[in-house]
């Protein structure tokens, strides 16, 4: 099974942005996706973006026209502009069939990155 390691975070005043990495120790399977999920404190998990093979995207509507997913192979990058304090929270990398990654609970995931805004 494919290990994956997130890379980037870190803390960033509101209206700034950060980019997230993540790369996997191997092949991803054509047929999943790659994303992004995210816990803030006190919050349920939210898948924030999803990639598949081809570059088709989907995005949470709490980050849309905000982020961007972009993938390459086995690494899948995040970027995040207008960064809000409600954007605080772990963020993890994440790999499965997509219908798997895209609400959430896929089945390979990173050890996850802080990404904290300040106001």
């Amino acid at each position: 099974q494919v290990q994956l390691q997130e890379s980037g975070g870190g803390s960033v005043q509101s209206g700034g942005s950060l980019s997230l990495s993540c790369k996997a120790s191997g092949d991803i399977p054509s047929n999943y996706c790659m994303g992004w999920i995210r816990q803030g404190p006190g919050k349920e998990r939210e898948a924030v973006a999803t990639i598949d093979s081809d570059g088709s995207a989907v995005y949470a509507d709490s980050v849309k026209g905000r982020f961007t997913i972009s993938r390459d192979k086995n690494t899948v990058n995040l970027q995040m502009n207008s960064l809000a304090p409600n954007d605080t929270a772990m963020y993890y990398c994440a790999t499965d069939h997509c219908a798997r990654v895209v609400v959430g609970i896929p089945q390979t995931w990173g050890q996850g990155t802080q990404v904290t805004v300040s106001s």
